[in-house]
């Protein structure tokens, strides 16, 4: 009997984190943040959000993954994922829930703020409702599949302040491109998931 592809996918990724232990970048002038990236069977999907506009925001608009910097709060970066996710969504996560640990990503535009961000994937057992912030204007439990279409993954160019841009992204709707830091760290995931068929 074939297994639902996010419990596969999470054993795969577990796996392939193993054997390919995450890069962490060492640049200690840069700000500390982390996302976590979700994963919830029946139907497989990962939690997306759509981050609400904000003049003092960088992502201001963007699609992106729950999460934020790190505060004082804060045990370390898993706990930073951690609260984010419940400040942001009203979804709860635990230490249990913890995979696995993604390459270090950061901004590679000069407008953008001097963080640095470490992901985080969390196995969900199960959906839980979104409770939005008012820091996010939409969110989704988004189908595994969809992002694996080979059409929705293509270059795009985008207009940023008096610049054009061609980026690589996952386009989703007229107004919902996943580029940039999240498309660093989700296409690396989807890239194991796309290697043969899931288990059965």
């Amino acid at each position: 009997m074939r297994r639902p592809l996010a419990l596969s996918a999470i054993e795969r990724l577990a796996a392939h984190f193993r054997d390919h232990p995450p890069t962490a970048a060492s640049e200690p002038e840069r700000l500390r943040a982390a996302v976590a990236l979700c994963v919830v069977p029946d139907p497989d999907a990962i939690l997306v959000i759509q981050r609400a506009a904000h003049p003092d925001d960088p992502w201001s608009g963007h699609m992106g993954l729950p999460g934020g910097r790190a505060e004082a709060v804060d045990e370390d970066l898993v706990a930073t994922a951690i609260r984010e996710t419940q400040e942001e969504l009203g979804v709860t996560l635990d230490r249990s829930m913890l995979v696995g640990v993604l390459d270090d990503v950061y901004p590679r535009s000069v407008v953008t703020s001097p963080f640095l961000v470490r992901p985080f994937l969390f196995s969900v057992p199960s959906r839980q409702s979104l409770r939005l912030s008012d820091e996010v204007a939409w969110a989704e439990w988004l189908p595994i599949a969809r992002l694996l279409e080979p059409e929705r993954y293509r270059s795009v160019t985008l207009t940023l302040g008096d610049l054009s841009r061609t980026v690589q992204g996952y386009v989703l709707g007229p107004e919902q491109l996943i580029w940039g830091m999240t498309e660093r760290v989700l296409t690396p995931v989807l890239e194991v998931l796309r290697e043969g068929p899931l288990g059965g």
